[in-house]
């Protein structure tokens, strides 16, 4: 008898976590995520991206399945996915997991809860099917991680592999959900692995573009689950064929085992990084160290340059080109901006140091922003490059009017294992990101349903705040969620 395949070991890890469930832990972490992925999904409705999906899913109608959120109604639940997947990625406030780089839960959490509405799934089974696709996501996201490289093949070729992973994990989760057997929850990942994509040049010049791939990477793992539950197959060899995923994508670099190793014992999803600001990944921890600068009383008008040092690879997304990321031409260019979110930190943002008003188009052409990130300079840094990309680390240096020179560094990422959120921050962020949308006490149930998500036998309660909540008007800006500012926030 032949060794079981990659995706036959996978689909037999979700088959089992569907009958047995992955146990209390995990499915508290995965109710945390359906939290954080809810409350950004709320936050992202005035994106000019959700709105043109907004009029897609419209267009298409269908038959009603599942919540599509703002909408009023049910729609298909790929339909659904597709606008749940665009909303959870729009702000670029989603989880992240290192060292591959993934954003999983924007993903697989929209396609799960469409699933899960159209059959009526309990709590428990939504839980369950979260947790076993992010872990699915970020695994084979791992296996396209290069360590003498020090970065993901998938990044380093410009492809984006929070889409191409996320379908994958997407379809495991819709599979479960749907109830196919593990033959079939394979075939659905072969499929899947078919449908995943993504370019990350948006990311370097402008366009809106990558607001939408997990969105289409949700939709795609739901279509894929529901092609292979109507008899479509997949390759039983579709990771580690010679035509396969990870040849395909990364060619002789990636490493297929990884997906298994450990698999069911030693997990990665309590590991994944919540986002404490709605901005690129990569410039965090240049925030936290801007913050910290301001914390010790410098002042943008103290400074006559800045200087961020940060891993090299990270440089191509956050300082190149380096006038436009200087001057970002809008507020969604700016969230990829090292020099500009260096210089909003210094100035002051909101929520837990920087939040969505600090990403408006308006706040994009702000001259005192402007003026400063005019001083900042991207420089690659030796420590940070040993560091990345376990963490996204960066060191910033103020040279100051008075011949002081400050410098912060940071080598641990709030909102990760080694500095996590609070369960309070982790609250005020989905408070914050709900409140243009929900009213307090709104947004205050619905969390407290979302905590208690394992123990509801019907998920009416939660899809309801969901259908038709109060959605400022759509524009092509990311208007500010809340307008409250804390002097105080992000320091550490």
């Amino acid at each position: 008898m032949s060794e079981p395949t990659i995706v036959h070991r996978l689909a037999d890890f979700a088959d089992d976590a569907r009958q047995r469930g992955v146990g209390v832990a995990l499915r508290d972490d995965a109710a945390r995520r359906l939290l954080d992925v809810l409350g950004n999904s709320l936050a992202a409705q005035p994106s000019a991206a959700a709105a043109a999906v907004r009029s897609v899913v419209s267009e298409w109608g269908g038959r009603p399945m599942a919540t599509a959120i703002g909408l009023p109604g049910r729609y298909p639940a790929a339909s659904a996915a597709l606008l749940g997947g665009t909303l959870a990625h729009a702000s670029d406030f989603d989880d992240t997991h290192l060292p591959s780089v993934l954003h999983p839960s924007a993903t697989v959490v929209p396609a799960a809860l469409a699933v899960a509405e159209a059959v009526g799934a309990n709590g428990a089974a939504l839980l369950d099917a979260i947790a076993v696709g992010v872990e699915i996501a970020v695994r084979v996201g791992m296996a396209g991680y290069d360590a003498k490289l020090g970065n993901s093949v998938f990044f380093e070729r410009g492809l984006h592999a929070t889409a191409i992973c996320g379908a994958l994990g997407g379809a495991a989760a819709a599979g479960m959900l749907a109830g196919l057997d593990a033959p079939r929850i394979g075939h659905a990942l072969g499929i899947a692995a078919s449908m995943g994509s993504g370019l990350l040049e948006a990311n370097r010049t402008g366009g809106t573009v990558k607001r939408v791939h997990c969105g289409w990477a949700a939709h795609a793992a739901v279509t894929a689950a529901e092609l292979a539950r109507h008899g479509l197959t997949g390759p039983p060899t579709v990771f580690e064929g010679r035509f396969g995923l990870l040849q395909a994508f990364c060619g002789d670099l990636a490493v297929p085992e990884r997906i298994v190793d450990g698999l069911g014992v030693e997990w990665e999803l309590p590991g994944v990084f919540f986002k404490p600001y709605p901005c690129n990944h990569f410039t965090h921890a240049g925030i936290d160290a801007a913050l910290r600068l301001r914390a010790r009383g410098v002042t943008a008008e103290d400074v006559v340059k800045l200087t961020l040092g940060a891993p090299t690879p990270v440089l191509r997304t956050i300082g190149e080109p380096v006038e436009a990321k200087r001057r970002p031409e809008s507020g969604y260019n700016a969230a990829f901006s090292g020099p500009y979110t260096v210089a909003a930190a210094l100035i002051g943002g909101g929520g837990l140091g920087l939040f969505h008003e600090d990403f408006t188009d308006a706040a994009a052409r702000d001259p005192r922003r402007l003026a400063l990130a005019a001083t900042v300079e991207c420089v690659p840094d030796t420590r940070c490059d040993e560091i990345f990309p376990h963490q996204f680390p960066a060191v910033l240096t103020a040279e100051l009017r008075d011949g002081r020179t400050l410098t912060e560094r940071v080598e641990v990422n709030r909102g990760g294992p080694g500095n996590p959120l609070s369960a309070t921050e982790l609250a005020l962020k989905f408070r914050l990101n709900a409140a243009g949308t929900l009213s307090a006490k709104r947004a205050d149930a619905l969390a407290e349903i979302i905590y208690t998500t394992a123990e509801l036998e019907n998920l009416h309660t939660l899809f309801e705040p969901l259908h038709t909540p109060r959605c400022r008007s759509t524009t092509s800006q990311r208007r500010p969620a809340v307008t409250t500012r804390t002097e105080s926030a992000g320091t550490t």
